[in-house]
């Protein structure tokens, strides 16, 4: 089972795929920690990174979830802004992926934001995801004003049953 947790910075993408990793025994891995230094270099300076930055990053966690595809399986947490950003990921639909898609308003996720510590995301860029980012027609949407609780108990029960 590959899951992929995605939305723009802010919705707790990592929290959410944290949890929802633990609660169904499956391994956790982070988009994040996945970028280039040049990458992480260029969005602590507000500036937004481009789809030639995001190409080789995109490659490589493509290859990390075909990897687990032949374990047990994994969630992954990634922006995954744009349906093409998404087809990279699932080979082009070869790998079986649930999405699980977060979503907030602008005051929530830039509240959030403003109260992160030592991450390497500017707050400035919220803007630019949301303009962005393509919702996706497929997965499940969840609005990150729900409780943690909540969120995982919907994305539990929707990627069991589908």
């Amino acid at each position: 089972m590959i899951i992929v947790v995605a939305g723009v910075s802010g919705t707790g993408k990592s929290t959410v795929g944290q949890a929802l990793s633990k609660q169904l025994s499956l391994p956790f891995i982070d988009a994040d920690d996945f970028h280039p230094e040049v990458n992480k270099a260029k969005m602590q300076s507000g500036i937004p990174l481009t789809d030639d930055d995001r190409w080789p990053w995109l490659q490589t966690l493509a290859g990390e979830l075909a990897r687990y595809e032949q374990q047990k399986g994994v969630v992954l947490a990634c922006s995954a802004l744009k349906e093409s950003y998404r087809n990279v990921l699932s080979a082009n639909d070869t790998l079986p992926i649930e999405w699980v898609v977060l979503t907030g308003s602008y005051g929530l996720l830039s509240a959030r934001l403003s109260a992160r510590e030592n991450h390497f995301f500017d707050g400035r860029l919220l803007e630019n995801q949301l303009q962005t980012f393509e919702m996706p027609t497929y997965g499940l949407k969840v609005d990150v004003s729900a409780t943690l609780d909540d969120i995982i108990k919907d994305a539990t029960a929707y990627v069991q049953t589908t």
